[in-house]
C-alpha cells in the first residue's frame, strides 16, 4: 500500500535528468528531472529509470508520452515500467523477482516495458540492455518530502468490475495473430462510421503497453479512446483480461457514444487473454459484431472455427492480409460462407458492412 511505498521511498539517493519518458508512463506527469530510490519493488507497473547500454539498428525506437516515436541510443536515460511480455513476433520476457541499482534488464517493447528478456524473434534482433538506476519517485503528500514509487495508469484496476454498456453497440476486432490487420480494420471502421454521422468511441483491451493503435483510432475519428494501460496494466493476461475489458467498455459507454470499437490485440490463440475475454458471457453478450482479421486463408478458416465452435460467435466479416486479393476473398467466401472485405483497399465497404450489421441489430 501507500504507507509501505512511502517507507521504501524515504532513502532518496539521487536526482537524474532523463532523456526520454516512455508512453507507458503517460499518466504520471513526469518532468525531465526526477528523484530516484534504490529500493525497487518488483511489481508490474512500477516506473524505473534506466541507462541504455547498447545501440541497435532495428526495433530501436521508443514511443514517448507525446505519442511521437524517438530513436533510442546508447547512453540515453529512459523511464519505463516493469512488466512482462509474451509476443510471438517480438521479445518475450518476465518480470524480475528482485532488482538493484546497477542490475541489467531489457527493454521489451516500444512502449517502454522493462523486464528480463527470455527470447527474441530474429526479425527484431537482440533487445536494448539497460542499467537500472532506481525507482522513479513521486511526492503525493502535500508539504512532505515523502516519495512513493510512481506507477503506470490513471485509474486503479478493479478485478471485480461489472459491465454496463448502457445499450451501446460494440464492434470487436479479433485477429489470428499479431500483425493481422486489426488496427487498420478498426481505423477503417471508425472512419466510415464517423463519416456516416456516428459518435464513435474506441479502445484496445489486450496486448503490451503501446498507445500507437489507439492514437491511430483517434486520428481516424474516434471521439474517446482508452487502453488497458490507463488502468495501470502493463501487459494483459487471461487473469486480468475480462475485468479490464468490462472496465474499458463501461467507461466508454458512460460517454454516450453511438458505437464502441474494441480491438483485441494479439491473436485468438495467445498469452494476452483474448480467449478469456471471449469466454466471459457478459462481454460476449455485449458484442454486436465481431470482425475476424486473418493473415491467410488457413488462418481465416481456423479463426472462424474457433469463434464459431468455442464461443458461439458468428463473424460478421473477414478482413486482414487474407483478403489482399481475389484469391483469398474467393476462398473465404466459398469455404467459410463469410463476406471478405479488405480494410486497406476497400475500407468504406468494410465500414458500410459493419454499419448494416448495426442497423440490422437495431431493427
Amino acid at each position: 500500500g501507500l504507507a509501505a511505498d512511502a517507507r521504501r521511498g524515504r532513502r532518496i539517493v539521487k536526482s537524474v535528468f532523463v532523456d526520454k519518458v516512455a508512453s507507458v508512463a503517460q499518466h504520471s506527469d513526469l518532468s525531465n528531472k526526477l528523484r530516484l530510490s534504490p529500493d525497487i519493488p518488483c511489481e508490474e507497473g512500477v516506473l524505473v529509470a534506466v541507462r541504455v547500454l547498447n545501440n541497435k539498428a532495428r526495433y530501436n525506437q521508443l514511443e514517448l508520452t507525446s505519442g511521437r516515436m524517438a530513436t533510442v541510443t546508447q547512453g540515453d536515460i529512459v523511464v519505463g515500467a516493469l512488466g512482462h511480455r509474451k509476443a510471438l513476433l517480438g521479445y518475450s520476457g518476465h518480470l524480475p523477482t528482485e532488482l538493484g541499482v546497477g542490475d541489467t534488464i531489457q527493454l521489451l517493447n516500444i512502449g517502454g516495458v522493462l523486464g528480463v528478456c527470455d527470447s527474441a524473434n530474429p526479425d527484431v534482433g537482440p533487445p536494448f540492455d539497460c542499467e537500472v538506476l532506481g525507482t522513479v519517485l513521486h511526492f503525493p503528500y502535500l508539504g512532505e518530502r515523502i516519495g512513493v514509487p510512481a506507477r503506470a495508469g490513471a485509474q486503479e484496476f478493479d478485478p471485480g468490475a461489472p459491465l454496463d454498456t448502457q445499450g451501446v453497440p460494440v464492434v470487436a476486432l479479433a485477429g489470428t495473430c499479431m500483425d493481422s490487420g486489426k488496427t487498420a480494420a478498426a481505423c477503417a471502421i471508425v472512419s466510415r462510421l464517423r463519416h456516416r454521422g456516428l459518435h464513435v468511441a474506441a479502445c484496445k483491451a489486450t496486448g503490451v503497453s503501446l498507445r500507437r493503435d489507439i492514437l491511430a483510432m483517434q486520428d481516424a475519428g474516434a471521439a474517446e479512446t482508452t487502453i488497458f494501460s490507463d488502468l495501470g496494466i502493463v501487459t494483459t493476461t487471461a487473469e486480468n483480461g475480462p475485468a479490464l475489458t468490462r472496465t474499458l467498455l463501461t467507461n466508454l459507454a458512460a460517454e454516450k457514444p453511438d458505437v464502441i470499437v474494441l480491438e483485441l490485440g494479439d491473436g485468438l490463440l495467445g498469452a494476452y487473454g483474448v480467449e478469456a475475454i471471449l469466454s466471459d458471457a457478459s462481454i460476449r453478450d455485449a458484442l454486436t459484431a465481431v470482425a475476424l482479421c486473418a493473415n491467410d486463408p488457413v488462418a481465416a478458416w481456423g479463426g472462424a472455427k474457433i469463434l464459431r465452435e468455442q464461443f458461439g460467435i458468428e463473424p460478421a466479416v473477414v478482413t486482414g492480409p487474407a483478403t489482399d486479393n481475389a484469391v483469398g476473398i474467393d476462398q473465404i467466401s466459398e469455404r467459410l460462407d463469410l463476406p471478405a472485405i479488405n480494410a486497406l483497399s476497400n475500407g468504406v465497404a468494410l465500414g458500410d458492412h459493419i454499419a448494416s450489421v448495426l442497423e440490422g441489430e437495431r431493427k
